[in-house]
């Protein structure tokens, strides 16, 4: 059992220089019954963007001024403890940007056992504490509420969540141990792995307080003054708090394994045995069954050490960076004061692009939107997918009646392209082919306003030659999605010789509205996303027409860590835009990229690849391998060949990409890759990777990074 007051921390003081202390206020509250509340707020003394956070200058004295108030209980000055925090926030967690700095696994573990140390005090001041999670409230943050015995929720706060996996490490202080216990398995595998794989997703406040982490919720206006109500209430004993998952309700004998058990399945078919934290977090869960809270907090201890010091976590740090920072503030985006205002979005097409285009613009601007398509049959369709969308968002208690009457209101579509003429931005949603897209801009130049800003989204044609037709070229920006539209964070905006200022800052104040991540980029084949991804794809394809069976080609792209494999990808993306965006880069780069004209033939088809459960590949239908059959050769490629190749091909086009331009730095390559292709954060995006795999130093002799972004290690 470790005795953490025998623990010498001077070691990570370091660690404190330049930390933004959050302080440990404390006022004592008079209850209703006349007992006293002692009352903890955490302030950092900066505004609700500089969230409260959790270095170890703010720990250290945390944890006096709980010794102080045990002292206080001890005498009978106080009758409970409540921590709560500045506004809208309770505390955003680990300082991440001083556990960067640990230096060893030994200083990592000292903060491991610094919070459990600190936050472990909760439990034992000898009168009941109380989390009043008055705001945002995640990882360390949530595990205060854990480690004290009662909590309360403010139904406005901004999220909830324990989102350590997602950034390759684990619920450090205590909540691998504790959340299990309290909310039971099958819930805590929810919180700790399944949600942070899904995105960072977060929960909600009633979801926390349905799910059982909570005792109590209350409105916002009246949050405060209602918690301390409710602590009242159970200390006179006026109030019982009933859990559903108490200690001797959860059930630890068969439901507990099955669920551990179910969950590593699950993890292996979905994300492969690549990223770490995970299953670490697995491990720490399934371990939680049994043993001391003691127990738990020390295994916390040793995970948490070995995985901070770790190269994932610091491939994982470094795109946390870059979502955090650089991708808020994208390189080359001209001032926005040179920006169009857009009161009204034309698009061209009614399709499914088309529609989830339009969802999105009229979910996020709340301006009037048109679509336009060849017949009204086409048109009413898209209307029809568009209000139906509206609907299942309503039904779902995301957009209340007025909302969604109004969202619907402001949709429209017709053939008459004449009502294109009021319209600020029009983005077309048509056949990824030059001619198609120069016809429809020319139609509709000649009927919107001069000043009009005219966007693509095309995934790898050329934005100039699209743009080639027109009388006023230079108002044409790229701006390309990711699929599935309203999910992926990304948009491409691609400027042209000839684009304005004025077109590329409307692009990006239009990006921004929408709630997406924009990334400039050179107009060059593929831009930066499609360019890499048909390498990846261009690769797989090579691998199985030299007769490499496809389940093995998808197995040997898993080191790379990607949300899918090869063909699953493609099978995503579809199969015709593949054809397209291999054809476009063969066309550049014939010396780099493979395509095959079986391509377009497996495109036509209306199924290519058969799946598991989990969405696997596990190989191609009979229709389709009887067109790669044709074509196959004889001499299957390794597992180790086929990686290597890839892992070259994409350091070696990463390489020219960066010497032609395409983006200013590496950086904005790994961005794009990790919005836009969901490259995992384990790797850091692409580049890390690469040159910790050797990849960079193999394909020209050098690294992308200097020093390479590694872990600590021992």
């Amino acid at each position: 059992m470790t005795n953490y007051d025998e623990i010498d921390f001077s070691p990570i003081q370091a660690l404190t220089e330049g930390e933004v202390i959050t302080h440990s206020r404390v006022r004592d509250i008079t209850l209703p019954s006349g007992k006293v509340l002692a009352l903890i707020t955490l302030d950092n003394g900066r505004d609700h963007t500089r969230p409260n956070t959790l270095g170890p200058a703010t720990m250290t004295a945390l944890g006096e001024t709980l010794d102080v108030l045990k002292g206080r209980a001890r005498n009978g000055e106080i009758d409970a403890v409540g921590v709560t925090g500045k506004q809208y926030i309770l505390a955003a967690g680990a300082d991440l940007s001083d556990i960067t700095k640990v230096g060893s696994k030994a200083n990592a573990k000292l903060v491991a056992q610094l919070g459990h140390k600190v936050f472990g005090k909760l439990s034992d001041l000898g009168v009941p504490t109380f989390a009043f999670v008055n705001g945002l409230a995640l990882g360390g943050g949530l595990e205060i509420g854990l480690n004290s015995d009662y909590r309360t929720v403010d139904a406005s706060a901004a999220a909830i969540a324990l989102p350590e996996v997602f950034l390759g490490i684990i619920p450090g202080w205590g909540g691998a141990y504790l959340l299990p216990n309290l909310i039971g398995i099958e819930n805590a595998l929810e919180v700790v792995i399944s949600n942070p794989l899904k995105q960072n997703r977060m929960l909600k406040p009633q979801q926390a307080y349905d799910l059982g982490i909570m005792d109590a919720i209350f409105p916002a206006a009246t949050f405060l003054e209602d918690s301390l109500r409710w602590a009242d209430g159970v200390l006179t004993g006026a109030t019982k708090v009933e859990r559903k998952n108490q200690p001797g309700k959860i059930e630890r004998t068969v439901k507990w394994p099955v669920a551990i058990k179910m969950a590593r399945g699950m993890l292996e078919s979905k994300i492969g045995t690549v990223p770490r934290s995970p299953y670490v977090a697995l491990d720490l869960l399934d371990k939680a069954r049994s043993g001391t809270k003691e127990d738990g907090f020390a295994r916390e201890d040793e995970a948490l050490a070995d995985l901070v010091t770790g190269d994932q976590f610091a491939a994982s740090m470094y795109a946390f960076d870059l979502v955090q920072k650089r991708a808020k503030r994208p390189v080359g985006a001209p001032d926005k004061a040179l920006a169009k205002k857009v009161t009204k979005v034309g698009i061209i097409g009614a399709g499914l692009m088309a529609s989830q285009f339009a969802l999105l613009f009229v979910r996020k601007l709340r301006v009037p939107v048109l679509i336009t398509d060849l017949d009204q049959a086409r048109v009413d369709k898209g209307v029809a997918y568009i209000h139906d969308e509206i609907g299942k968002l309503e039904a779902k208690a995301r957009l209340d009646g007025d909302t969604a009457n109004q969202l619907r209101a402001l949709v429209t579509g017709t053939t008459d392209k004449s009502l294109y003429a009021d319209c600020d931005f029009v983005i077309e949603a048509v056949f990824e082919e030059v001619g198609v897209k120069q016809a429809v801009f020319g139609e509709i130049e000649k009927i919107v306003a001069e000043d009009a800003i005219l966007a693509t989204n095309t995934s790898s044609l050329s934005v100039e030659e699209i743009g080639s037709k027109l009388a006023h070229p230079e108002r044409l920006v790229g701006f390309h999605f990711f699929n599935p539209v309203a999910v992926m964070p990304l948009i491409e905006i691609v400027k042209t010789p000839v684009t304005t200022e004025s077109a590329l800052s409307t692009a990006f104040v239009v990006a921004k509205g929408l709630g997406k991540n924009a990334v400039l980029t050179a107009d060059a084949p593929g831009f930066v996303v499609n360019r890499l991804l048909a390498k990846v794809m261009g690769e797989a394809a090579r691998a199985v027409y030299e007769g490499t069976p496809v389940a093995d080609v998808e197995k040997a792209f898993a080191p790379l860590g990607l949300p899918m494999g090869p063909f699953q990808l493609i099978d995503l993306v579809g199969w015709k835009v593949a054809a397209h965006v291999q054809d476009t880069m063969v066309h550049a780069f014939p010396d780099r990229f493979y395509a095959n004209e079986n391509f377009h033939r497996l495109a036509e088809l209306p199924e290519v690849v058969e799946k598991d459960k989990g969405g696997r590949v596990t190989g191609f239908t009979k229709a389709a391998q009887k067109i790669v059959k044709d074509a196959a050769g004889s001499t299957p490629a390794s597992a180790d060949a086929i990686l290597r190749r890839v892992q070259d091909g994409l350091a070696q086009e990463i390489k020219l990409m960066l010497d032609e331009g395409v983006v200013p730095e590496v950086e904005d390559i790994d961005l794009c890759l990790i919005l836009g292709a969901g490259w995992p954060f384990i790797d850091g995006g692409a580049s890390p990777y690469l040159d910790r795999e050797g990849a960079s130093e193999r394909a020209f002799g050098d690294t992308f990074h200097h020093p390479v972004i590694r872990g600590i290690g021992g």
